[in-house]
């Protein structure tokens, strides 16, 4: 049976209006934050600048942002980087990377120390505490480090804000690990910020405690990372067919027989990477309770040391990770930045504990 003229008429403007849906999708992880847009274009489009395109197609998105992500390679057409004056066929196929921006989410003024460790007009290094969530979210509407800023910067947003400048964030760190954080204060600095994080040339180092005794005094993990089927909070290693690419590279920096201090340098970045990398290879960090490491994994059974640590877990009652550096180009002067934050006062009392205990073995 033929289908009718009409009938198939209508299908064929279906898919065309789906294929002119906007998907997105947003990827927020330690190596940057960045929404992800792909679609295809209508069939009878015709033929148009691409950055014309994208700016009329991208709701919220000025030519000047457009402009930017073409200028760092954001931009693809069938799968190649384009230039702003291509000229858009039917049926090509766009993908386009924008650093995160804010979507709906009220962000108030609300005073809070800050410490700051490196400011210009262009952008700002903070030296994040540990329990400060980054910014509003799904049980964190309030209290955040963007919050902070608006009060410090003297900036009030509402959820309908046509300014939603107080989104500009170039990358995060869990609520729980300590260290540097980088935020631009501008479009050009996000863009070109964002880039360095997109294609890895930040230097990023952390401060690990993990469990047990690390064979050898150097390594690296290459290993895909992905959603835990069985936890969507947790991550984990999977197969080389799917998860994300992720490597950290490591090196002892101390060792106190049942834990081992590290540096973890990031060639990238996923959510969670250190952790879930450091567990894989069996050293999960210190009191990480997501990924196991808030039992005793070495060591004795006995009360004695139980009770210690107990109280080391008292001491240090998060996973025991800190950015400690970030090196990165400067968007505007290109100079190389270079900031450093010394380790927080509980992974420093944790150290000293286990000094003590150690010492005190021997």
């Amino acid at each position: 049976m033929k289908n009718n003229p009409d009938e198939q008429e209508i299908t064929e403007l279906e898919q065309e209006e789906e294929n002119l849906e906007l998907s997105r999708e947003q990827e927020e992880s330690e190596n940057g934050m960045f929404e992800h847009f792909r679609f295809s274009v209508d069939r009878g489009q015709e033929m148009l600048r691409l950055d014309k395109y994208l700016t009329a197609h991208l709701e919220g998105t000025s030519r000047h942002r457009v402009q930017l992500a073409l200028d760092a390679d954001y931009v693809r057409v069938n799968g190649k980087p384009t230039k702003a004056s291509y000229k858009i066929k039917p049926l090509d196929l766009i993908t386009i990377s924008l650093p995160y921006r804010r979507h709906g989410l009220e962000i108030l003024p609300e005073e809070m120390p800050l410490d700051i460790r490196y400011e210009d007009d262009d952008l700002m290094v903070i030296n994040k505490p540990a329990g400060l969530v980054v910014h509003p979210g799904h049980g964190h509407y309030t209290g955040t480090l963007l919050n902070g800023l608006a009060w410090y910067l003297g900036r009030t947003q509402d959820a309908d804000a046509e300014d939603d400048r107080m989104g500009i964030l170039v990358h995060r760190i869990d609520k729980d690990t300590s260290g540097t954080l980088l935020i631009a204060k501008n479009d050009d600095a996000q863009m070109h910020l964002a880039r360095q994080f997109f294609y890895h040339t930040i230097d990023r180092r952390y401060t690990a405690i993990v469990w047990g005794d690390m064979d050898g005094s150097e390594g690296t993990v290459d290993a895909n990372i992905g959603r835990d089927p069985n936890d969507r909070i947790r991550y984990k290693v999977v197969d080389e067919a799917s998860g994300k690419h992720a490597v950290t590279h490591w090196k002892v920096l101390q060792r106190l027989g049942y834990v081992t201090v590290v540096e973890c340098k990031l060639e990238t970045g996923r959510t969670h990477q250190i952790r879930v990398h450091m567990n894989h290879i069996g050293h999960p960090l210190f009191n990480d309770s997501l990924y196991g490491g808030d039992r005793i994994l070495k060591g004795t059974l006995y009360s004695k040391y139980r009770q210690f640590i107990d109280n080391c877990f008292a001491v240090l009652p998060r996973q025991a990770l800190h950015a400690r550096t970030l090196g990165f180009e400067h968007p505007r002067t290109h100079e190389h930045i270079f900031v450093e934050s010394e380790l927080p006062e509980d992974m420093v009392n944790l150290l000293r504990k286990f000094e003590g205990f150690v010492a005190s073995r021997n």
